[in-house]
């Protein structure tokens, strides 16, 4: 994990660096004779219910004087117009004329253009990271972040066990303090997986968001009457959200539609979440052993539920 002091620096590059960005597409827009400051203040007071400009200035961080000058400047170009306030007499709200509102909308198709050309020759994969960096960034720093939506598939694609082997090494090494011992462990499960995958006796249900995998849990066909569910894990980030309730449930659903006798799982005591999960749809511990291969001393258990 990064010290504070390693940290800043980093913030500190990024600032100067998106400033640069920032001072680029301003340059844009004052060739339209219009700042990025003013089309910032033009779309709130086109987006923005009751607003005033107090709001602006709170909202948009802006110097009282300025603002004035520019909502002047404004007015004086037909953009806008103010009502007097009914709750409060001493303040306006604000709105956009008919001309103001065509003037915000040729200004939002100039900066969509803008950010089109600056990302239009990027991959795929590079567009999506952006957004979701920028996403991450403005949660975070706003002190409110957003649930992320959560999409299912169940498929198994190329790189998908890649995803949920660093997903098992990163998630356990931080909340368990696993070693890379059991890293190799769940890599040897995948490879012995992937030599005999059959999606007619073996499925997987993986919870994705921004097209990142967040969940996981997998059905592997033993026999014709016993299965075992493996691989369930959910990024910390997701829980309590009803993913993990939701991918237990969907991998019983399906051993009951193939008529599987029994099912299975491995898991460990300190798993408490999960095995209270196991427990109330069902499962009954059947056995246990002692582990220390992983860098940690724990007890395996085995955990049965007949269908």
């Amino acid at each position: 994990m990064k010290s504070l002091t390693s940290i800043i620096p980093i913030i500190r590059e990024f600032n100067r660096f998106y400033t640069k960005i920032l001072g680029l597409l301003d340059k844009h827009l004052l060739d339209s004779d219009f700042s990025l400051s003013e089309v910032r203040v033009l779309y709130e007071i086109g987006n923005a219910e009751h607003c005033t400009a107090s709001v602006l200035t709170e909202q948009l961080g802006l110097d009282p004087g300025y603002l004035s000058r520019m909502l002047k400047r404004f007015e004086k170009l037909g953009l806008t117009y103010r009502v007097q306030s009914k709750e409060d007499a001493r303040s306006s709200l604000l709105y956009l004329s008919e001309f103001g509102e065509e003037t915000l909308a040729r200004m939002n198709a100039l900066s969509d253009d803008q950010i089109r050309n600056m990302i239009i020759n990027l991959p795929d994969k590079s567009r999506l990271d952006i957004a979701r960096s920028m996403t991450a960034i403005q949660n975070e720093l706003s002190g409110h972040s957003a649930k992320p939506r959560i999409q299912f598939r169940t498929e198994l694609k190329p790189g998908d066990a890649g995803a949920l082997i660093h997903l098992h090494g990163w998630v356990y090494a931080e909340e368990c303090g696993y070693n890379h011992i059991f890293e190799a462990y769940v890599c040897k499960t995948f490879y012995e997986l992937l030599q005999t995958y059959s999606p007619d006796k073996d499925r997987f249900w993986l919870a994705e968001a921004d097209n990142e995998i967040v969940g996981s849990i997998a059905v592997i066909g033993h026999s014709d009457k016993r299965a075992q569910i493996r691989w369930f894990i959910l990024h910390p980030d997701c829980r309590g959200m009803g993913i993990g309730k939701r991918l237990i449930q969907d991998a019983i659903a399906y051993c009951r539609e193939k008529g599987y006798r029994s099912v299975f799982l491995e898991t460990t005591e300190d798993q408490e979440t999960a095995i209270a999960m196991y427990t109330k749809q069902g499962f009954v511990k059947i056995k246990e052993q002692e582990n220390d291969a992983w860098g940690v001393r724990h007890i395996e258990q085995t955990y049965e539920l007949e269908l």
